[in-house]
């Protein structure tokens, strides 16, 4: 597997991690958006194994997931979590401060759809 890839993978997954312990501190907002960082970087592990090239500064996982040939179940969950990396870092994204616009049962949600996105990467990258 190329350096990059290696690369990409790891912090996808210590992102995950990250964003369990946001959630277990109440740090929802920050949670969500370590899931969405997570699921970036995981996609763009996948693009840099298939493709062989970066995938560039873009953060659609729309583009990404399509580019990869994710299955088409994913995408409702990656067109809802794009936005986070925007919404959860400033308070004129979304009418309110970022910390106060999540709660545990949003990002739950937000964490599962979470995993299961980098279990399916995990599951068709070459380790």
């Amino acid at each position: 597997m190329r350096k990059e890839v290696k690369e990409w993978w790891k912090q996808a997954k210590r992102d995950l991690i990250t964003a369990e312990n946001c959630k277990n501190s109440k740090d929802y907002y920050a949670c969500a958006f370590f899931c969405q960082q997570s699921v970036e970087k995981g996609l763009k592990a996948m693009y840099i194994a298939k493709k062989r090239m970066s995938p560039g500064t873009t953060h659609s996982l729309i583009y990404l997931a399509t580019e990869i040939d994710m299955p088409s179940k994913f995408y409702i969950f990656l067109r809802q979590l794009t936005p986070e990396f925007v919404t959860t870092r400033y308070p004129d994204a979304a009418y309110g401060t970022p910390y106060e616009l999540y709660d545990e049962y949003l990002v739950k949600e937000i964490l599962n759809n979470s995993k299961g996105a980098l279990e399916w990467i995990e599951s068709q990258i070459e380790m």
